[in-house]
Order: structure tokens, then C-alpha cells, then sequence
């Protein structure tokens, strides 16, 4: 019997869904990108402010859709790279997520006493969010690929790749919890040093970062994985939505070195020569044509 057809009609399905779905991301990549944080950024520090209806404020509906939008070029620029064996490096690290979360919060080991001050959506045992992992994987995703475009052929050596890795994880954090904290995400008891946050929350940070950078590491083979970022345009949009979020919330909180930092980050997308003018002229929405034959 011929099983020719059968064999390879999978293959052909999912490279024509992964063209359709690149073909969305880059027709849509300055709304996704810049349109989405930017409302994102107003609604949370309104619902902050006490300046949102009662429904729409930190509405996590709309938080967990927002989310989802803006991870969309990460998810579907890693698909192509994703098999079984990073399935289940992913697998292990969503599940040592939750893990070290509940641990944290019933413990204060080892980020600090915290506690979620609002719903970030259904919550896993009541503790913890059970969108967790969307949450903080692509954080990891994005300072690992952000890590190997910067480092270049460095990159070919684990002992520069994988600490440059979990320091850009920690520096991500820098930004992300300053922010969080000041729009009633979560809260530390007692109050820390940096802008809310205490050291400890760094530690734990460092601790977390350094299992899901080598995780992720382990997950891919490099050097496929860095001709997919290298060749993906829209892969890193995710962490461009992350640095105009928090690092406008930042803002206008007056949080400035963790705004600095956010600035940071984006030197480090500029340096990937990704990000110009050219592509943001390509990206605008009335420019959808030009986007389609990029």
C-alpha cells in the first residue's frame, strides 16, 4: 500500500498553517506590538488609579487576551523548532513554574513574603495564577533569543551564553516587578528597597532563572535556533511589547532605573538590526501589502 500521501500530508498541513500564520503576525505586527501595550499600559494603571469602570478594571479576561496577542510572535515564530523533545523540556519547565510559585507563596522561599493582590485569572489551588507559565516562559524565551542575536558567535559558548541568559532573565525582572507592584498586581510584606520589591525577590529571581535558562537551553538545538531567529523578523516583537508595557508603566510611576533598564533592552533589539525605521514603515497597518511580500 502506498502510504506516501499519508506521510506527508502532516508535513504539508503544518507548513501551510505556520505560512498562514506568519502571514497574520506580519500583517499585523505594529497593532500587536505597539497598539496593544500601549492600551495595555493605560488600562492597568487606570484600573490602578481607581479610573476604570467597575467590570473592565483589571478585567483578567482582558488581561489574559492581551497576553496572548502579544506572545503570538514568539509562540508562532518558535513552531517551526518546536518537536517532542522540546515539548518536554517545556513540559518540565511549566510544571517547575508552578511548583517554585506555590512554594513561594506558602513559604515566602525564596522570592520574599508576597502575595497576588489581584485575580490574574483562574488561580491554580487558589495560590497562584494558572496562566503562570504564560506569564514568565516567554519572559525566558525572550532573554534567551535576545541573548544569542547580542552575543553573535559567542553564543557558541555555554559558559558566556547560558549566564548572559539568566542575567537578562533577572535584568527582565528589574522592569516587571517594579511595574506590577505599582499597579496592585502583587504586593511584598514589608515593602523592598527597589521601588517595593526586595533583594530576596532577586535571589529567587536568579534561582528560577538559572533552572528555566538551561531548560530552554537544553530544549533546542542552538545553532537551528539561531537561524530561525536570525531569519524570523517578528520573533523578538514579543519583548518589544514587554519594554513598551512595564517600561511605560515604569514612567510614569517614576520608576526610573527600572525604566533605565527597559531602556537597555531596547539597545540591545536595536542592536539586532531588526528594529528601524524600514520596519516600522513596513509594520504600519496601511502598509500591508508591502508586509505580505516581505
Amino acid at each position: 500500500m502506498d502510504t506516501s500521501n499519508s506521510t506527508t500530508r502532516p508535513s504539508e498541513t503544518r507548513t501551510r498553517i505556520q505560512r498562514r500564520l506568519e502571514t497574520i503576525i506580519r500583517e499585523n505586527r505594529f497593532t500587536i506590538a505597539v497598539v496593544f501595550p500601549f492600551v495595555g499600559a493605560v488600562t492597568l494603571v487606570a484600573s490602578a488609579e481607581g479610573l476604570m469602570p467597575e467590570p473592565l478594571a483589571y478585567n483578567p479576561l482582558f488581561i489574559l487576551f492581551g497576553t496572548m496577542v502579544m506572545r503570538s510572535p514568539l509562540v508562532v515564530g518558535l513552531l517551526p523548532r518546536i518537536g517532542w523533545w522540546a515539548l518536554g523540556c517545556l513540559g518540565l519547565l511549566t510544571a517547575y513554574t508552578y511548583a517554585i510559585e506555590i512554594v513561594g507563596v506558602r513559604t515566602d522561599w525564596p522570592y520574599g513574603a508576597f502575595e497576588y493582590t489581584i485575580q490574574l485569572g483562574p488561580m491554580l489551588l487558589g495560590e497562584v495564577p494558572l496562566a503562570l507559565p504564560l506569564f514568565f516562559i516567554p519572559l525566558v524565551l525572550n532573554a534567551y533569543l535576545l541573548t544569542l542575536l547580542v552575543l553573535e558567535d559567542w553564543s557558541a559558548n555555554p559558559f558566556v551564553r547560558v549566564p548572559a541568559a539568566i542575567a537578562a532573565v533577572v535584568a527582565i525582572d528589574l522592569v516587571l516587578d517594579p511595574a506590577a507592584v505599582a499597579i496592585g498586581f502583587w504586593a511584598f510584606v514589608p515593602p523592598g528597597v527597589y521601588y517595593g520589591v526586595p533583594v530576596s525577590n532577586y535571589v529567587g529571581w536568579l534561582l528560577s532563572g538559572t533552572v528555566a535558562v538551561l531548560l530552554v537551553d537544553l530544549a533546542f538545538d542552538r545553532a537551528s535556533l539561531l537561524e530561525r531567529v536570525r531569519n524570523c523578523e517578528f520573533i523578538l516583537d514579543d519583548l518589544v511589547s514587554f519594554v513598551l508595557l512595564w517600561g511605560t508603566i515604569n514612567l510614569l510611576y517614576g520608576n526610573w532605573l527600572a525604566a533605565g533598564v527597559a531602556g537597555l533592552f531596547c539597545l540591545g533589539l536595536f542592536r539586532t538590526d531588526r528594529y528601524d525605521r524600514e520596519m516600522i514603515r513596513r509594520s504600519l497597518p496601511s502598509s500591508g501589502v508591502g508586509s505580505r511580500n516581505s
